[in-house]
């Protein structure tokens, strides 16, 4: 039988960060299959913006090797 690949890739226990147009975000969960992310949103003052699905090509350069090496 062959390999069932993962519906998602759990990430909130790496605490991985990064700030897009000055807004943090802490990375939650990875969607192989869909190529996006599931990010906590903080804004600049510090308040929860609330969990946002990310597309992988808006994700900085050096996340996206935390995420997903090659």
């Amino acid at each position: 039988m062959g390999k069932k690949k993962k519906k998602s890739i759990e990430l909130s226990d790496k605490k991985i960060k990064f700030t897009v147009d000055k807004i943090s975000y802490k990375a939650i969960r990875y969607y192989p299959t869909a190529m996006s992310l599931d990010a906590m949103a903080t804004g600049e003052d510090g308040e929860k913006i609330g969990v946002k699905n990310l597309p992988f090509a808006y994700i900085p350069k050096d996340i996206k090797k935390l995420i997903k090496p090659n």
